[in-house]
């Protein structure tokens, strides 16, 4: 067997030329030969700290590097304070996430960030500790341990365009070290700050306008590009990029599996654009990857990339003879908001142009589908899908946000309004999915009809995530249908942000309802796990398949072919009616609809209940749409 330093000889030969390209694009000027030095001695040194359960975790996962695609893989995101107040309380759930499936824990607010305001824990100011409310360093790696010994793999954010003000750089930054004034973006006037104004928008116009902050101490304005407390790193200089590789290092060797590289579509900064998705972005993303790979080959990275639909892919890595090594997950964005936009219209068109315009995702990554997560959702819907489907996107984004909120005269929901902006008439939406399926409104009017549709709906909108085929995430309580939660609203460090109402505290009262069919708590935990045990069982789910969306000849029902060229093909047909709806199998020999056991020959009548799935496996050969 080789010793660790040979392993490390033989990824460092395998992986150098990924990391030497994207290193010397990013700086030009300087030495390339002793940044690669500089560099590689890092990731040496991540390599000779890892415990020898890691380095058996990295080379089973060098015989099995697509272990994140296999079918049964099933996400779990959830504030641990709000999960189970403490790391050590999270371990002691870890039963519960298993009876539901879960493989994959993405467990958030975990490092230490300023006290008071702090964006919802994304104000870093130790990237190599703990928040104290929830635990230690120990307790953490005490946690990705006892994960491991289950078979789930741990994710937690790293923050990669800023820190906080009150982060050792920047406290020795406004001390005036200028070593570490070299770590962020200052100026000392507003002359180039305006300038970058002019194409730049706001993140949050209503909580946090323009992009820059004076600051008293260095006499300089600071890049802020979320919160007046978050200062933007300068990864123009080569110190922030090796300083980020360590805390990788740091990170994955207390048994992390999967970095969620938050913010790194910002990282980039370029006069007369929007400062996001800059190409740069992409090598900062490129250069980590490589000598992380190196290092610790067991560790993957998620980025956390929410940008239009036709850059999100590149995260990825691209595609065809642009493919690069980049990021083994992403989020699909996308296909969290045409589901919703499904569900509010009742009409599938828009989400089939959108989900067929998308550059394929290389074969070798893997999507992370969600129906919502800790923020907002945004109404990203393109002029050029809207019009493709017969709609003005302004009319259909504005359509959203007020159906959601619950002032559209057939809206089910109970959502609040998130970011408005007056000038550009942009709204995103924050709430619950049992609030904006309809779930709350149901139980405080008493309503059985409208729980049970907003049950199916909620059902929906997962399984069309768990049936897609990437990584499906759970958020914290849905499937508990957890509804809104006023109490941000008594929190001053808290009540300006409407995204507190779909950030509940855990309830495991609740929770012990999961297994008492005649409750809400049991309809939604047994239907999830129904979907996600049926997905499990059936190859055909597995990640690096093709998929692509079909008409079905109703509006009303979405059509997804996969196809996976070793593991097979399934038909996924989903109702987003209140009716039944009736259709032809788009299919090409018998199958079988696994959800219920029922079999179906090629033209056979199926009927879909209302807000339901349906997936189709042949009992042999392919499934074809029809019009595909």
């Amino acid at each position: 067997m080789l010793t660790p330093p040979e392993e490390f000889a033989q990824r460092l030969a395998l992986r150098l030329t990924d990391a030497l390209d994207p290193l010397h694009a990013l700086y030009p000027e300087a030495d390339l030969d002793e940044l690669t030095e500089r560099f590689t001695a890092i990731a040496a040194r991540i390599a000779a700290d890892r415990k020898p359960e890691l380095r058996a975790l990295d080379r089973a996962r060098e015989i099995d590097p697509m272990w994140f695609q296999h079918q049964a893989q099933v996400g779990y995101v959830a504030y641990v304070d709000r999960f189970a107040e403490s790391l050590v309380g999270v371990a002691s759930r870890l039963d519960y996430l298993q009876e539901l499936g879960v493989t994959y824990f993405h467990v958030m607010s975990v490092l230490a960030s300023r006290s008071g305001e702090n964006d919802g824990g994304y104000a870093i100011i130790d990237y190599r500790g703990v928040d104290p409310a929830v635990g230690t360093i120990e307790d953490l790696a005490a946690l990705a341990d006892q994960a491991r010994a289950r078979g789930m793999s741990l994710c937690v954010d790293l923050v990669m365009n800023h820190t906080a003000q009150e982060h050792e750089w920047a406290r020795k930054a406004q001390a005036g070290d200028e070593r570490y004034q070299a770590y962020y973006l200052t100026f000392p006037d507003r002359i180039e700050p305006n300038a970058y104004e002019a194409s730049l928008p706001e993140v949050f116009p209503d909580m946090a306008p323009g992009n820059f902050t004076w600051n008293e101490e260095m006499s300089a304005w600071v890049w802020t590009t979320f919160h007046n407390y978050q200062w933007d790193l300068n990864y123009r200089n080569p110190d922030v990029l090796a300083e980020m590789l360590d805390v990788m290092g740091s990170l994955v060797n207390q048994g992390i599996d999967v970095l969620r590289l938050d913010a790194v579509a910002f990282t980039w900064k370029r006069l007369g654009t929007n400062c996001q998705n800059q190409p740069e972005a992409h090598l900062i993303v490129q250069v980590l990857r490589a000598f992380l790979a190196m290092a610790a080959p067991g560790a993957i990275c998620k980025a956390e990339a929410i940008v239009s639909p036709n850059e999100l892919v590149a995260y990825l890595g691209g595609y065809g003879e642009d493919e690069r090594r980049e990021c083994e997950l992403a989020y699909h964005n996308q296909l969290m908001v045409m589901g919703w936009s499904s569900l509010a219209s009742g009409d599938v068109r828009l989400a089939i142009r959108a989900l067929n315009q998308m550059t394929p995702e290389p074969t070798t990554t893997r999507w992370c589908t969600y129906v919502r997560c800790h923020d907002d959702i945004g109404w990203a819907i393109t002029d050029e899908d809207a019009s493709a489907a017969g709609i003005d996107a302004g009319a259909h984004r504005r359509f959203l946000a007020e159906f959601y909120r619950g002032d559209f005269p057939t809206s089910f929901a109970r959502g609040i309004a998130f970011g408005s902006n007056p000038l550009t008439g942009d709204e995103r939406t924050s709430g619950t999915a049992s609030a904006l399926c309809g779930i709350d409104d149901a139980c405080r009017r008493g309503d059985d009809i409208a729980l049970d549709l907003g049950i199916r709906r909620l059902h929906l909108l997962y399984g069309l995530a768990i049936s897609f085929g990437g990584i499906p995430l759970i958020y914290m309580g849905d499937e508990l249908a957890l509804g809104n939660d006023f109490s941000y609203l008594d929190h001053p460090d808290l009540s300006h942000d409407s995204r507190w109402i779909h950030r509940p505290k855990m309830d495991w009262t609740r929770a012990e309802l999961r297994h008492d069919p005649a409750t809400v708590e049991g309809r939604v935990f047994g239907g999830l796990r129904h979907l996600l045990k049926t997905r499990a069982a059936a190859p055909a789910f597995r990640g690096g398949a093709r998929v692509r969306a079909f008409g079905t000849g109703d509006d009303r029902v979405l059509g997804l072919h996969r196809h996976h060229p070793r593991w097979g093909s399934v038909a996924i047909l989903a109702n987003f009616s209140p009716q039944p709806c009736s259709l032809a199998a788009p299919i090409a020999v018998e199958s079988r609809e696994i959800l219920n056991g029922q079999w179906a020959r090629p033209g056979d009548e199926l009927t879909i209940e209302p807000f339901a799935l349906a997936w189709l496996v042949p009992g042999g050969g392919s499934v074809l749409p029809r019009n595909a």
